[in-house]
């Protein structure tokens, strides 16, 4: 088993080059950062902490590429990953070139996590109808991968169209970085095996205890004809209990969440977390 932490690169918190830093330091094999572009003020979708706003730190977030380009030219040879990228509010041609020169920087280090994203009004902005955001996150993930792959690329679909392009850098990574698709729901599974090389599910969402979870998955990737694919659980407590649940489910990777406050707090929780990885070691 892997392990990874993910942190909410606020502004307020951790420099997260430095954050990078010290957990490679201390031997993670990965580092994920979210991302919101902002939150909407005004909201029905309800947030999931059960609180009516959600924490400053979605609101306050840096943009992912951008942070995780600066932590590339600052580490060596831990993964640097989304966790996850809202693909339905970023431009595909725009996000093929974010995610190909991060996996240029990193040396073929990038990881991309994706997915559709869950607040209504947050989507509504990017011009997305929430109703069809996953059409259109469909079409956009097969778009970007004819702009990795392609010399000249082209795609026309519904939701993106676009005539034949010239678009470099390729990502280092062939013939794409390894795509985790997050989601809890049924179907995402359904997703991953359509769009994604790896389920990147929290683990205790939904009424389905993970290990049942990830069974039926890996029977849906082997009637679909393809391999078991690896499962990363995201967001989980430094509890060693819990990774030893992960582990007997056939969890590939455990990605600790560590609190988005400042060097003092954040690197106390980095080292318990480093303590119980390394009980798996």
């Amino acid at each position: 088993m892997q392990f990874g932490v993910t942190m909410f690169p606020a502004d307020f918190a951790m420099d997260v080059v430095a954050l990078a830093t010290a957990a490679e330091d201390r031997g993670f094999e990965s580092l994920f950062l979210p991302e919101h572009t902002h939150i909407p003020v005004h909201r029905d979708t309800p947030w999931s902490g059960g609180s009516k706003d959600p924490p400053p730190e979605y609101s306050h977030t840096l943009d992912p590429f951008i942070a995780l380009g600066a932590a590339a030219l600052s580490t060596h040879t831990i993964k640097l990953g989304t966790g996850i990228c809202l693909v339905i509010q970023r431009d595909p041609i725009l996000l093929a070139k974010e995610v190909a020169t991060v996996d240029q920087l990193s040396k073929g280090r990038f990881l991309f996590g994706v997915g559709a994203g869950w607040l209504r009004e947050e989507i509504a902005n990017h011009g997305t109808d929430p109703r069809t955001r996953w059409r259109l996150f469909g079409e956009r993930m097969e778009a970007m991968q004819a702009i990795w792959s392609e010399d000249e690329s082209e795609y026309h679909g519904k939701f993106v169209n676009f005539d034949p392009i010239w678009s470099w850098p390729k990502p280092v990574q062939k013939p794409r970085p390894t795509v985790l698709l997050g989601g809890d729901m049924p179907a995402s599974m359904q997703r991953v095996i359509d769009y994604a090389d790896e389920w990147m599910p929290h683990p205790d969402r939904g009424e389905i205890p993970l290990a049942e979870r990830i069974r039926i998955f890996h029977d849906l990737c082997l009637r679909a004809g393809r391999p078991k694919l690896p499962v990363t659980v995201y967001g989980t407590p430094s509890d060693p209990n819990a990774v030893e649940q992960y582990r007997e489910a056939g969890v590939t990777r455990t990605v600790f969440r560590l609190p988005p406050h400042k060097q003092d707090v954040v690197l106390p929780a980095l080292d318990r977390a480093a303590e119980v990885a390394a009980r798996f070691s």
